[in-house]
């Protein structure tokens, strides 16, 4: 099982990849005397050798270098700044979907397989992304938090079966999918038109997908189905969750995209949120509000509402 971390970390001359090793920064470049590994992306465009020659140096490697830097002097970015396609499944957590269902008073649903139904999705742009730590412009008059586990393709993917799908994984970070709720909508268009509905402003704005703090490899978390995902604003928690909560899993969701679409490497795919969000409740975050977003065996992502 692998033990380090992939990170993007700011440079005087913009970012620069690092692989984090017992809190120490490693260069991949110097290791392995390949300047396509001077960001995340080149070295997922590269994983499946990248996987292996990082594994054996994290095996061997002990302690620090003169070369290292220590991680807690580093100014974190996002570890994928600029990820390729973001893909956003819906209403993918059991009991998230039971919670906006009796707030607004709806039937129940079953679990869309019983219905024959496959997994939903939407997009964000890679412009939304930002890194650990950020600052997020309060976009709308109801933002609002979702805490995922993120999925980082690092092996091209068609057509693959649910078997094989966790193959086309690099590893896991976490995301905050920001929703701007009060944007969901088109108000001068009719309820029942098909029309009505704006998923460009609802879920795409500057800020909206906080992403990080780094990238565990897949081999360090075998089963991405049994994580607590939990999520506190202010110090107050609104999440807590699991992956088992999942109505479709990691492994369902790449399937089903890949028979629509080829995954490249550097996609990610945001894997649903669960319940303790603000729609269930009314409550949305407010200018100084400070989210962070805890998932086991990965971390903790921090975002600040400005």
């Amino acid at each position: 099982m692998s033990r380090y971390r992939l990170i993007t970390r700011q440079v005087e001359n913009g970012s620069r990849s690092g692989i984090v090793i017992d809190g120490n920064v490693f260069d991949p470049v110097e290791i392995f005397d390949d300047a396509a590994y001077g960001s995340v992306q080149g070295i997922l465009e590269d994983w499946s050798e990248a996987a292996v020659k990082i594994a054996a140096f994290a095996a061997i490697v002990a302690g620090s270098t003169p070369d290292t830097v220590p991680l807690d002097t580093c100014k974190l970015l996002a570890p994928l700044p600029r990820p390729g396609t973001i893909y956003c499944v819906g209403a993918n957590f059991r009991d998230h979907v039971d919670a906006v269902a009796k707030r607004f008073g709806l039937p129940l649903e079953t679990d869309p397989r019983e219905r024959g139904l496959d997994p939903w999705f939407f997009l964000k742009s890679s412009s939304c992304v930002v890194g650990p730590d950020a600052n997020v412009p309060l976009a709308s008059n109801f933002l609002d938090w979702e805490g995922e586990l993120a999925a980082v393709i690092g092996r091209q993917a068609r057509d693959v079966s649910v078997d094989h799908a966790l193959e086309c994984v690099a590893g896991y970070t976490i995301a905050n999918d920001l929703s701007a709720r009060d944007r969901a909508q088109r108000e001068m268009v009719a309820a029942a038109s098909p029309f009505r509905f704006d998923w460009i402003g609802h879920k795409n704005f500057d800020g909206g997908c906080p992403l990080g703090p780094w990238i565990v490899p897949a081999d360090a978390i075998p089963d991405p189905q049994s994580i607590g995902i939990r999520t506190s604003v202010n110090g107050v928690p609104r999440q807590d969750s699991s992956t088992r909560q999942m109505l479709f899993t990691v492994a369902e969701q790449i399937a089903f995209l890949s028979s629509r679409i080829t995954l490249y490497p550097g996609d990610v795919v945001l894997t649903g949120t669960p319940a303790g969000t603000g729609i269930e409740t009314g409550e949305c975050l407010r200018h100084g509000d400070l989210v962070e977003v805890e998932i086991e065996q990965i971390g903790k992502l921090v975002t600040h509402v400005r």
